[in-house]
């Protein structure tokens, strides 16, 4: 008994690993998982519960939610990596820029991050796609602007604390150039929490991505996309649980995956794990 509550906890830290190498296959090629168009409607099959013929049932138009939750994947999932790798590199440059920057530029960097990170992120993703309208790459670029300063602002303290090191002083000493010592030596030693971030900061993508789709601002019908399809099947919640219920589940995994991973990344690079 006691080796086997030894190896469960063992165990259930590989099931969100395992969830993403399985929404990873999802992502990169939904039809080896279903063979079913996502897109193909059947009138005579809609609302049809779960069973045998559609394993999730089918939606209000008669589409395999399935096979829709499956491609729908790559259209949310693509989102939310897209706008975090766009975040990660506006943030490091951001971030490196004002802890290398004279103290007046460095105040004026600062108190922008400042200003951004008082703001609910999925309030100024929505701001930013009113203002350049609805779209795939307006939500992705709404959503990168509002997590920017999250990364922005652990560069820019890590930049403080890698600059003053005895390491960045001695090549100085030796006629480095700024160039050279910042992208040698400053650059390198600034990114450790940025895997921890960006692994976290996904899900949180993924999420907002969902949501700006869910009320429309991303892509359109009849693409299969989590949050759109949530919004689709919003009016049929009392005859149709199903139709909801699997894309709903499919981001609640998919966040609560990426943010477990995060944090056994974050333990490990505090050494707070073997």
């Amino acid at each position: 008994m006691s080796v086997l509550t030894r190896g469960a906890p063992g165990r259930i830290r590989l099931l969100p690993v395992a969830y993403l190498a399985l929404l990873a296959l999802a992502v990169a090629a939904p039809w080896l998982l279903t063979g079913t168009d996502p897109l193909a409607a059947d009138p005579l099959a809609a609302l049809t519960p779960p069973g045998a013929d559609h394993w999730l049932g089918s939606d209000h138009l008669g589409r395999d939610v399935l096979a829709r939750v499956l491609y729908g994947a790559r259209h949310s999932v693509s989102i939310g990596v897209a706008a975090t790798a766009l975040a990660v590199t506006a943030g490091v440059l951001l971030g490196l820029a004002a802890g290398l920057a004279p103290k007046w530029l460095d105040e004026a960097l600062a108190r922008s991050f400042d200003v951004l990170s008082t703001l609910p992120e999925l309030l100024l993703a929505l701001l930013v796609v009113a203002i350049t309208g609805p779209g795939t790459g307006n939500v992705i670029l709404a959503i990168a602007i509002a997590q920017i300063p999250n990364y922005a602002r652990v560069i820019r303290a890590q930049t403080f604390v890698v600059r003053r090191s005895g390491y960045v002083e001695h090549a100085a000493t030796f006629g480095h150039s700024r160039l050279a010592i910042t992208a040698g030596h400053v650059l390198p030693n600034v990114l450790g929490p940025i895997p921890v971030l960006a692994t976290i900061g996904l899900g949180q993508a993924v999420i907002a991505g969902s949501g700006l789709s869910f009320l429309g601002m991303g892509p359109q019908p009849p693409a299969a996309e989590w949050g759109a399809m949530l919004s689709e099947a919003r009016n049929y919640l009392r005859v149709a649980w199903w139709e909801a219920l699997f894309p709903g589940l499919a981001i609640t995994l998919t966040v609560v995956s990426l943010t477990m991973v995060g944090r056994r990344l974050q333990a490990r690079f505090e050494g707070r794990t073997p």
